[in-house]
């Protein structure tokens, strides 16, 4: 067993065993017409990590805080999904200059306060970025939450996550890709 089966197999585990706030239950997996359609009206396709999250374990509600958003439909709490939130953004950006939403950047898990963990899509490494939108300005407001998907994973899983009470001292880095992804054309 690779180590990304391996690692879906322990997300699997944790997810029929907990839930995030506002979930009653696992919802099922989504199927592969749902991840074209997601990709479809995204514009670019999802990293491969995420989509097997999406497929196999299941469509959000499970992961850290208040779990990850489903792909395409909204959520029992009444939270957006992940696809229309990011195009969400991307509209309020356009109208907002100040506050442009980067292309390619996947909200995935809310974290309250209009705090987001997104993916970078377009990072080889599925950079796990948050979103801190109580910052005085758009610069300020993105920061490095995780090297890529998989290590957001097993910090969630191995509960060492900023998020964390016993981590209360964490400090993440500002992500210096913000002003060159909303500003150039991403790097294909």
């Amino acid at each position: 067993m690779t180590e990304i089966e391996q690692l879906l197999a322990r997300v699997g585990t944790e997810a029929r065993n907990t839930r995030p706030w506002g979930w009653p239950s696992l919802p099922e997996p989504v199927d592969a017409a749902s991840v074209a359609r997601a990709e479809a009206a995204l514009g670019f396709g999802l990293p491969p990590l995420l989509a097997a999250l999406y497929l196999r374990i299941g469509d959000g509600g499970f992961g850290p805080e208040y779990g990850l958003l489903p792909l395409l439909d909204g959520a029992p709490s009444g939270e957006p999904a992940a696809v229309p939130q990011y195009l969400a953004h991307r509209e309020s950006g356009r109208k907002d200059p100040d506050w442009p939403w980067p292309e390619g950047v996947l909200p995935i898990s809310h974290w309250g306060c209009g705090m987001y963990a997104c993916v970078d899509c377009h990072s080889p490494r599925a950079t796990v970025l948050l979103f801190e939108p109580n910052a005085d300005e758009a610069d300020h407001a993105w920061y490095v939450d995780a090297p890529d998907l998989e290590a957001w994973l097993r910090i969630w899983l191995e509960s060492t996550g900023w998020y964390e009470e016993s981590n209360d001292d964490a400090d993440l880095s500002p992500w210096p890709d913000f002003r060159t992804r909303t500003t150039a054309a991403p790097a294909s």
